[in-house]
């Protein structure tokens, strides 16, 4: 079997993290790398051992040996890389949040469909062992119906206006960076709510530096949903259901471990054995799709992308909050 050639655009954390986890697939090879400068891409390039090298995003999606591009850019570029890699023929996995909004999300899904290119928004959690599992139980019935989720992802940092994460010409504040995890879980499990109500502050440089959202369900569940960049917030989930509960432990969106609470059963733990640091199933799942002709991954199709981006519009219509770009 040949391997997946893969082309990576962006050189910051996030990217590496990525090259790491590639380099436990045996069906992956890292091929290409590109940055907006030479030096960047060298620097990476030499420390994961990356052939082709360029100083040009362009030049990436144009490398004849990529057949998908990993796009780890800030989170205003995704949508103009993402539209760039599939002019050149090539696939996408784009690293969350998938766009600013749901207008480009829309533009860039329906691009993919129009020319049939496989696109997938790299949501890691979606695709981690535990994550696996516990979807896999509730879908069976383990805990009967849901009743309520309770999720949250909040760390605390100082104010920096400088910093990505506080500057809103990149998309800065807490939805977009942590918040979309716990509404992707709510989505995952629950599907797009029919009622949105949240509370938010917006700090000094304007973005969201905390936030609440309750989701609302026909039939009674509720989602209760929090983050933060400004407070640090147990990185727990509990999925309660009318026959039972999952506790997902601390730091839940990473690899982690789960009890499984039966009525009338015993409490059972769960960890699941983990291969590389966990960016590897996203990109394994890509290369599943790509292997078998697939245009969107079933476990997380782009229906379900654009239905995230949306509810974060909706979101933060209610908080008053627009980007630049936008």
């Amino acid at each position: 079997m040949q391997p997946i050639h893969w082309g990576i655009i962006g050189t910051g954390n996030i990217a590496s993290q990525f090259a790491r986890g590639l380099a436990v697939l045996d069906d992956a090879q890292l091929v290409a790398v590109g940055s907006r400068s030479v030096e960047s891409a060298n620097r990476f390039g030499d420390l994961f051992d990356v052939p082709h090298r360029h100083s040009s995003y362009e030049s990436l999606a144009h490398d004849p040996d990529v057949d998908i591009v990993y796009v780890a850019t800030p989170h205003v570029y995704h949508a103009d890389n993402s539209l760039l890699c599939m002019g050149a023929g090539k696939a996408v996995l784009c690293e969350k949040p998938f766009t600013v909004n749901g207008a480009q999300a829309q533009t860039v899904i329906d691009y993919a469909r129009q020319h049939g290119i496989f696109l997938m928004e790299a949501v890691w959690t979606r695709f981690l062992p535990h994550m696996e599992q516990v979807i896999g139980l509730v879908q069976d019935g383990a805990i009967g119906q849901i009743k309520m989720v309770q999720a949250n992802f909040g760390f605390r940092t100082e104010v920096d206006p400088s910093s990505r994460v506080f500057d809103p010409a990149l998309g800065g504040g807490s939805l977009l960076d942590v918040g979309i995890y716990p509404i992707y879980l709510a989505h995952l499990l629950l599907g797009a709510p029919d009622e949105i109500r949240t509370l938010a502050h917006l700090g000094e440089t304007g973005v969201d530096e905390q936030a609440a959202v309750l989701f609302g369900y026909q039939g009674g569940p509720v989602a209760v949903l929090s983050s933060a960049i400004r407070a640090a917030l147990p990185d727990t989930v509990v999925i309660a259901g009318d026959a039972g509960q999952i506790l997902i432990h601390e730091r839940w969106w990473a690899p982690s471990s789960f009890t499984l609470q039966r009525d009338g059963h015993d409490a059972e733990t769960f960890n699941p054995p983990l291969e590389g640091n966990g960016y590897n199933y996203e990109a394994a799942e890509a290369a599943y799709c790509l292997r078998a002709g697939g245009a969107e991954s079933a476990k997380l199709p782009l229906d379900t992308t654009l239905a995230v981006m949306r509810a974060m519009d909706e979101i933060r219509t209610v908080w008053g909050l627009r980007y630049p770009v936008e």
